[in-house]
C-alpha cells in the first residue's frame, strides 16, 4: 500500500467509536497501523480517545452549524463557516501529500473538509452511513462517492448494507446468564444477583430532560429491593443530579458521570438511552433491551428514524423527549419486566445487530484499496 487508509469524522464519540473499530478491523485484515491515518476535530474528543497510539492523528479546526435563528446561533455559524474554510485549506494540502488509497468518512463535521478534498483530489471515498437518515455531509457527498455502507436500508447500485460498526471491547462483551452473574459481583460494590439492572446512559455530556426524569424515577422507585438503578449522568448534569437525589429506602440508585460502558452492557437487563446510532448499534450487538429516547432536533431528526426502526421490530420502546418523565419511563419499564418480554425484545434486537459490520467495512476498503 503505497498510500494511507484515511479516516475521518468526529466531534463526538459517536463517531469516534466507529473509527477506533474501522481501523482495528483493518488491522485484523492484515493492514499495518503505519497505513491509516485518523484525522478528526480539534474541538472534539478525538485528542483524548485516539491521539497517542500507533495510528497517526491529524486534527483540523472547526465546529459545527448551531441550528437556531438567535443572534448569537448567527455569530457563532460565522465563525464556523470561517473554521470550515481553514479545514477545507489543510485538508487539500494533507490529502494532496498523502495520497490517501481510500478516504473514509463516518460522518461529523470534521469529515466535511476531508471527504471534499478527496473529491478534488478524485481519491476513492467510502461514506459509513451510521444513522437510519444520512447526515447533510454524506447527501451532498454521496453522487461522488465509491462505496456507501449503510447501517440501515437495502443493497444497490454503489450502495452496500453493513450495519454500524461497533468496538471490538463491546462485542466482547459476554451476556450469558452465568457471565452476567460474575459480572455483577466483579462491579465494586457487587450488584445483588436478584435484582434486575436498568442502566440510564443519555450521552458524554448528559440530556437534562433524561436526567431530571430518572430523579423522579428513583424518587417513584425508592422502596424497590428488586431493582439497581445505574445513572450515568454525563458530566454537564451530575453535580446537578447528585445535589438532587432522592432519599431512598431499598433502591440501589448509583450515579455516575461518565463510565466504561462495555461494564455496565454486560450486566443491564434493561437500557435507558438516547437513540445515536453508535447506541443503537451497541445495544443490538448485544441484544441489550431498551428504552430510546430520541434527542429532539438532531438532524434530519435521524434519532427518531433509529428508534423507530428498533421499536418497529421489537427491540426497543420508543419515548419522545417531551413524554419523558419518571411517570413515563417507570410504566415503560415495568411493562418491560414482566414474564418473558425482556427476553421476546432481547431476541428481536440480536436479529438487527450486525456484529460483522467492522469487519464488512475493512473489506469494502481494502477492496477499494487493492484497485487504487
Amino acid at each position: 500500500m503505497t498510500g494511507p487508509v484515511v479516516l475521518t469524522g468526529g466531534g463526538t464519540g459517536g463517531h469516534i467509536f466507529p473509527m477506533q473499530a474501522i481501523a482495528d478491523a483493518l488491522v485484523s485484515a492484515g493492514v499495518a497501523p503505519r497505513d491509516i491515518r485518523y484525522v478528526g476535530s480539534r474541538r472534539g474528543q478525538e485528542e483524548a480517545l485516539l491521539g497517542g497510539g500507533p495510528i497517526a492523528l491529524t486534527l483540523l479546526p472547526g465546529r459545527g452549524i448551531r441550528r437556531s435563528l438567535s443572534a448569537r446561533a448567527w455569530r457563532d455559524n460565522a465563525g464556523a463557516l470561517v473554521a470550515l474554510a481553514g479545514a477545507l485549506a489543510r485538508a487539500l494540502v494533507e490529502v494532496g501529500r498523502w495520497r490517501p488509497r481510500v478516504v473514509v468518512s463516518v460522518g461529523g463535521y470534521a469529515a466535511a473538509a476531508v471527504a471534499s478534498a478527496a473529491v478534488l483530489w478524485r481519491r476513492p471515498l467510502v461514506l459509513v452511513d451510521l444513522d437510519a437518515t444520512p447526515s447533510a455531509t454524506h447527501r451532498a457527498l454521496a453522487r461522488f462517492a465509491s462505496v456507501r455502507c449503510l447501517a440501515l436500508g437495502a443493497d444497490g447500485a454503489g450502495v452496500v448494507v453493513t450495519g454500524a460498526p461497533v468496538r471490538a471491547e463491546v462485542l466482547a462483551v459476554d451476556r450469558r446468564a452465568s457471565a452476567r452473574e460474575r459480572a455483577k459481583a466483579a462491579i465494586d460494590p457487587a450488584i445483588d444477583p436478584a435484582r434486575r439492572v436498568v442502566v440510564v446512559m443519555s450521552g458524554s455530556l448528559g440530556a437534562a430532560r433524561v436526567n431530571r426524569a430518572v430523579l423522579d424515577l428513583a424518587a417513584l422507585w425508592r422502596e424497590r429491593s428488586d431493582v439497581t438503578l445505574v445513572h450515568v449522568t454525563g458530566r454537564r448534569d451530575y453535580e446537578m443530579v447528585r445535589a438532587a437525589r432522592p432519599a431512598l429506602e431499598g433502591l440501589d440508585y448509583r450515579v455516575i458521570d461518565f463510565a466504561h460502558m462495555p461494564t455496565w452492557w454486560a450486566v443491564a437487563d434493561v437500557a435507558i438511552c438516547r437513540a445515536g446510532a453508535t447506541t443503537v448499534a451497541e445495544l443490538t450487538a448485544l441484544a441489550v433491551p431498551a428504552v430510546l429516547v430520541p434527542l429532539p432536533g438532531a438532524p434530519g431528526d435521524h434519532q427518531t428514524h433509529n428508534a423507530d426502526a428498533l421499536a418497529v421490530a421489537g427491540a426497543a420502546r420508543r419515548l419522545s423527549d417531551a413524554a419523558c418523565t419518571g411517570a413515563a419511563l417507570a410504566s415503560t419499564v415495568d411493562e418491560m419486566l414482566r414474564p418473558g418480554v425482556l427476553e421476546e425484545m432481547s431476541r428481536a434486537s440480536a436479529a438487527l445487530g450486525r456484529r460483522d459490520a467492522a469487519t464488512h467495512i475493512a473489506q469494502v476498503i481494502t477492496s477499494l484499496a487493492e484497485g487504487s
